[in-house]
């Protein structure tokens, strides 16, 4: 399956060192962030990748031949949301059932190799939380995705959405027809709760994410890296 990765933010919340490089860039334990989403991803058996760029797209081109990966850049000029960002992968997608991650998340090689379902449904990886008030919460009943609540102000789960989905290209006019969400965007997880209506996505509960939000998180991503990773 083709792997569509979300690269083209801004990150905002890593200012200055955002000033001049895209978000996954950013540099943990002296690799840039991309490089160990994109090993990860080959050590699952992942090998065809699309990268949605924008923000200084020419930095990540760079970065692709100095580490001599392969991967598609695909442009996305204005970042509208997610769900924009998957919707311009669709040619280079076709008529196969793909993967979608974001570059700036790690995840285990077994939930990675999870959600690679060829089957009639969509897939979503999930992870338990004690603070999932920061998140989207999925509500499942019997392996079925019922819903996603964005940031309840209650407690309805803590069963939280970590980016990591198997897609069928049915998906890509269910976007087309999206209006964008109160904060303006077109939003994945819309498209995937009008899909869940019809019993169509799947929720797969995953060991790991490691999330580079902010610059607070840089020394956590990095010791967890020491610990834990392996070339």
């Amino acid at each position: 399956m083709k792997v569509v990765i979300m690269a083209a933010g801004k990150g905002t919340r890593m200012l200055p060192l955002t000033k001049t490089i895209p978000k996954v860039l950013v540099e943990v334990n002296g690799k840039p962030f991309l490089y160990y989403v994109l090993k990860s991803l080959q050590k699952a058996g992942y090998k065809e990748f699309g990268l949605i760029v924008g923000y200084k797209k020419e930095k990540i081109e760079s970065f692709l031949k100095e580490y001599k990966f392969k991967a598609k850049l695909i442009d996305q000029p204005q970042q509208l949301g997610t769900g924009h960002a998957v919707l311009q992968a669709r040619e280079w997608v076709g008529k196969d059932d793909f993967i979608v991650c974001s570059g700036d998340n790690l995840y285990d090689i077994n939930d990675l190799k999870k959600v690679k379902k060829k089957d009639p449904f969509h897939y979503l990886l999930g992870l338990e939380v004690d603070e999932w008030q920061k998140y989207g919460v999925l509500i499942a009943e019997d392996g079925f995705l019922k819903e996603i609540q964005e940031k309840p102000p209650k407690f309805v789960g803590s069963l939280i959405n970590i980016a990591l989905y198997k897609l069928k290209p049915e998906i890509f006019p269910i976007l087309e027809k999206l209006r964008p969400s109160p904060r303006g965007e077109i939003e994945l997880t819309d498209a995937l709760n009008i899909l869940a209506k019809e019993n169509k996505v799947k929720v797969v509960e995953g060991e790991l994410w490691v999330d580079l939000g902010c610059k607070d998180d840089l020394l956590r991503v990095g010791h967890f890296l020491e610990d834990n990773w392996e070339e």
